[in-house]
């Protein structure tokens, strides 16, 4: 985690001397600063960006060495989900986006596909399960089971990729190599493209964040927004925006696996594609996720209710 870890060095440069009270004693002695620790220490409210984040931090796993100081403190520690701007992700007015359409009007999305797949150079048309990723290529967001699953994956299933992202020089590597080995199958876009991050959104027909640990993540909700099932790990902010999918009862908004290897993620996206072969039940499922409401309206009333309790208290 980022926690501000500073030399104490640095101590002149804030204007404090580290004798204040809200200062971590502890690790001045030890030569360092660590604001985030200060903060939980003396924080009249903790708040951190998903519910399940909040319990997440408070054990060994997740906790980055804060996790006891976390439970000492859960009484005044919440979790609120981010919200979305629906002004910038919404397909039924996104001015991006080659055609607009909405969970009424699916049409404009297979348009999206169309033109997403023509411009990248895919191949497969309309019939061609697409899997979009845009992220940073960091180990955190789960590229290293991407370089374990992805290979045999493209061996056995016919699926394409669209990937937007830069990062770390391996998992760059990985998938130019994959590009190299499937022109046709697979595009790698190094760096970011706000427009092309909204045409993968609204093209795909899936979407990949098999994050080993995701604070809250938006792109899982810009993707139920347009109609693009997300394909996700049981962590942080995912789990509290995506749904598993139950075929028999045609509930859920996506694809969740739990545990973090290799078996897993392949699970996830065979579920994702044995789905899209579902025509029917892929509809369902799309109309499931767009009906979702995580706008800033909604969460934000959130934090009003606790600061007003805060103010009260």
């Amino acid at each position: 985690g980022y926690q501000g870890v500073f030399s104490a060095d640095i101590l002149p440069d804030t204007g404090m001397t580290g004798s204040e009270h809200n200062l971590h004693q502890e690790d001045l002695a030890q030569g360092r600063i660590n604001f985030l620790k200060t903060g939980v220490l003396y924080a009249d409210l903790l708040t951190t960006v998903s519910p399940t984040y909040a319990r997440e931090i408070q054990g060994d796993e997740y906790g980055m060495g804060l996790q006891e100081l976390l439970r000492q403190r859960k009484d005044s520690l919440y979790g609120i989900l981010n919200g979305v701007d629906y002004n910038d992700w919404n397909p039924a007015t996104d001015p991006l986006i080659p055609a607009q359409f909405s969970s009424k009007k699916l049409k404009g999305k297979a348009v999206c596909k169309q033109t997403l797949m023509q411009e990248l150079g895919l191949s497969g048309g309309s019939k061609q399960p697409l899997i979009g990723i845009v992220s940073r290529l960091v180990g955190q967001k789960g590229f290293d089971l991407m370089e374990k699953a992805l290979p045999d994956l493209m061996q056995q299933r016919n699926f394409s990729l669209a990937v937007l992202g830069n990062g770390e020089g391996r998992f760059e590597r990985f998938f130019t190599a994959l590009q190299n080995a499937y022109p046709k199958r697979v595009h790698f876009y190094t760096g970011y493209n706000n427009k092309l991050a909204h045409w993968i959104e609204a093209g795909s027909d899936m979407f990949l964040m098999p994050s080993l640990y995701e604070p809250c993540g938006l792109n899982q909700m810009y993707s139920l927004k347009y109609g693009t099932v997300p394909i996700v790990r049981d962590t942080g902010g995912l789990a509290d925006s995506v749904e598993q999918v139950d075929p028999q009862a045609g509930t859920g908004t996506g694809i969740i696996f739990r545990d973090y290897n290799e078996a897993g993620l392949s699970w996830a996206i065979n579920a994702a594609l044995d789905l899209f072969a579902n025509k029917k039940l892929l509809r369902r499922i799309q109309a499931n996720g767009m009906a979702m409401d995580f706008s800033w309206e909604r969460q934000g009333d959130m934090y009003v209710k606790l600061f007003r309790a805060l103010g009260q208290s």
